[in-house]
């Protein structure tokens, strides 16, 4: 293994967060779970998207919480930025590396970002 092939501190942190997120996530049944690995497109604004879906406000506003409850006790860290809790229609949380978009399912439906990225590497994770 290369050194340009070893995985670094920061790849280790980067994939720890991701698994809290996605932990987050289910914890609360959020649904229809896709990460976006975006590190190959030169014009991404993070290296991942995570997205979920719940089924109502109070559903969303309750995987944001989750997600944001996990990642800062696992891992000190919290969202750089987050919006859309007081409508909790889609929910964002910028993680700098990673940002989290927790959506209803219409407006996931209206802004389409996994085609809107479909040069992105997805992952689609199971419902438990």
């Amino acid at each position: 293994m290369t050194t340009a092939q070893r995985p670094t501190a920061r790849d280790a942190r980067l994939e720890q967060l991701n698994h809290l997120i996605i932990e987050g996530i289910r914890d609360k049944k959020g649904k229809n779970i896709v990460q976006l690995d975006l590190r190959h497109l030169g014009d991404a604004p993070a290296d991942f998207f995570i997205i979920c879906e719940g089924d109502s406000s109070t559903h969303i506003k309750a995987i944001s919480d989750s997600i944001y409850k996990k990642v800062k006790e696992e891992m000190l860290t919290m969202p750089s930025h987050t919006e859309g809790t007081l409508n909790a229609r889609w929910v964002l949380m910028d993680y700098f590396n990673t940002v989290v978009h927790v959506f209803y399912p219409e407006t996931r439906e209206f802004y389409d970002i996994e085609q809107l990225w479909s040069d992105a590497d997805a992952t689609e994770f199971a419902e438990v």
